[in-house]
C-alpha cells in the first residue's frame, strides 16, 4: 500500500499502456467509461524509482514481521508462566495478522501500480476485495491492541481474578471473535450497507467518502472510525491504569512493602504502550480524515476543498500502512534482553562521565598542588 506515494503528476495512472491497434482503442474506451463511473480521479504516471521504493518497503515489512514472529514463537515455546504465555499468544496473532495485512493489500496495490492504475480488465470484485482487506486488516490490530491492554490491566490490578478467568482456550476464543467481528464489518458492503470504490490516484480502494455518498456510506464510515477510535481509547485507559499500578508497586517496594512490580509485567506493559503509540500515530489520521470527508461530502459542503480532502485521505492511508511495519519492531526492540543491554550501556556511559568529572574535582587540585610543593 505504500505504492500510493510515488507518481509523476504529468501523466495518467488510470490508463494502462495501450497499443496502437483497434483493440487498444477499444480498451481505452472501456477504461474511459469505467473512470466516468468511478468519478474524477487525479491522473498520474508511475515511475521506475517509485516501483523500486514500493518493493523495498514491502520487503522491509515482510522481513520485520518474520523476525518478530520468530522471536515471539520461540519465546512462546519456552514460556512456562501462563500470564506471559497468554500475552505472547495475543502478540503472535497480532504479528501474523500484520504480516498478511501487509502482504495481501500490498500485493494488490502493487499490481494496480504496475498496471498504471485502474485496469480495464479488472473487475469490481478486485476493488471490493481490496477495500474489504483494508478494513479487515485495519480493525484487527486495533481490536487486538485493546484486548491485550485489557488483559494486562486485569492481570496487573487483579492477578487472582485474571488467573481464574484468562486461559489459553478463552484467549483463542477471544481472537476468533475479534477476527469474526472485523470480517463482519468488512463484508457489510456485500449486503448493500456501504460501498467500496477506487480512491485517488486510482491505485487503492476504500470506503466511499468523497463523492456520491449516501446515508449507508456515512453510517459505514462512522462505524469503522468509531470502532477504531474506541479501541484506541480503551487501550489508552487500560495501559494508563496498568502503568500507574506498576509505578505504585515499585514505589511500595522502596518503602519496604512485600508487593513489587514483576519484570515480565513491566516488559509487557512497555510493549503495549509501544503498540498503542504506534497505532495512534498510524491510524488516527485515517480514522479522523475519513469521518471529516464523508460528513462534508454528504452535507455538500466540501466544495473547493475536495482536492485537499483527497490529499488528506492519501496521507492517512500512507501512515496506516506503516503500522504493519512498525508493530513488529515493538517486540524486536522492547524486550527485556534488549532493554537490559540499553540500560547497562547507559549506566556505563554515565559512570564513565562520572569518572571523568571526578578527575577535575577540587580535591584533585589540592593533591596536585601538594605534589608540586614537595618537589620544590
Amino acid at each position: 500500500m505504500l505504492a500510493l506515494s510515488h507518481y509523476n503528476s504529468s501523466a495518467s495512472p488510470l490508463f494502462p499502456r495501450f497499443s496502437n491497434d483497434s483493440g487498444g482503442k477499444v480498451e481505452a474506451m472501456v477504461a474511459v467509461e469505467g473512470l466516468s463511473q468511478q468519478g474524477n480521479l487525479t491522473l498520474v504516471q508511475p515511475t521506475t524509482s517509485g516501483v523500486i521504493v514500493v518493493i523495498l518497503s514491502m520487503t522491509l515489512g515482510i522481513i520485520s514481521n518474520i523476525v518478530a514472529l520468530f522471536i515471539l514463537a520461540n519465546a512462546y515455546s519456552l514460556q512456562r508462566r501462563r500470564t506471559k504465555a497468554t500475552f505472547l499468544l495475543f502478540a503472535t496473532s497480532l504479528v501474523v495478522t500484520d504480516f498478511f495485512g501487509h502482504v495481501i493489500p500490498g500485493a494488490l496495490v502493487l499490481r494496480l501500480y504496475l498496471y498504471g492504475g485502474v485496469h480495464p480488465n479488472s473487475s469490481d470484485r478486485m476493488c471490493q476485495f481490496l477495500g474489504g482487506s483494508m478494513v479487515f486488516f485495519g480493525l484487527c490490530p486495533l481490536f487486538m491492541g485493546s484486548a491485550m491492554a485489557a488483559e494486562r490491566c486485569l492481570g496487573v490490578t487483579k492477578p487472582l481474578l485474571h488467573s481464574s478467568l484468562v486461559t489459553k482456550t478463552r484467549t483463542k476464543i477471544c481472537l476468533s471473535v475479534i477476527w469474526l467481528a472485523a470480517l463482519c464489518v468488512a463484508m457489510l458492503p456485500c449486503f448493500q450497507l456501504g460501498s467500496y470504490t477506487y480512491q485517488d490516484p486510482g491505485t487503492w480502494c476504500f470506503i466511499q467518502v468523497l463523492s456520491d455518498t449516501q446515508e449507508v456510506d456515512v453510517a459505514f464510515v462512522v462505524l469503522f472510525s468509531g470502532l477504531g477510535l474506541t479501541s484506541l481509547a480503551v487501550a489508552l485507559v487500560c495501559n494508563t491504569i496498568s502503568g500507574l499500578t506498576l509505578v505504585l508497586a515499585r514505589f511500595r517496594r522502596r518503602l519496604g512493602s512485600h508487593h513489587s512490580a514483576k519484570s515480565h509485567d513491566i516488559e509487557m506493559v512497555v510493549q503495549l504502550v509501544g503498540i498503542m503509540v504506534t497505532s495512534c500515530i498510524c491510524w488516527s489520521p485515517l480514522l479522523i480524515f475519513g469521518l471529516m470527508s464523508v460528513i462534508r461530502s454528504y452535507t455538500g459542503s466540501i466544495g473547493e476543498d475536495l482536492s485537499s480532502y483527497k490529499t488528506l485521505m492519501v496521507m492517512g492511508v500512507r501512515l496506516a500502512t506503516w503500522n504493519q511495519i512498525l508493530d513488529p519492531w515493538v517486540y524486536i526492540l522492547l524486550r527485556r534482553t534488549v532493554l537490559r543491554k540499553i540500560y547497562l550501556i547507559a549506566k556505563c556511559q554515565a559512570g564513565l562521565r562520572g569518572n571523568i568529572l571526578g578527575r577535575w574535582e577540587p580535591t584533585s587540585f589540592h593533591s596536585s598542588e601538594k605534589k608540586q610543593v614537595n618537589q620544590v
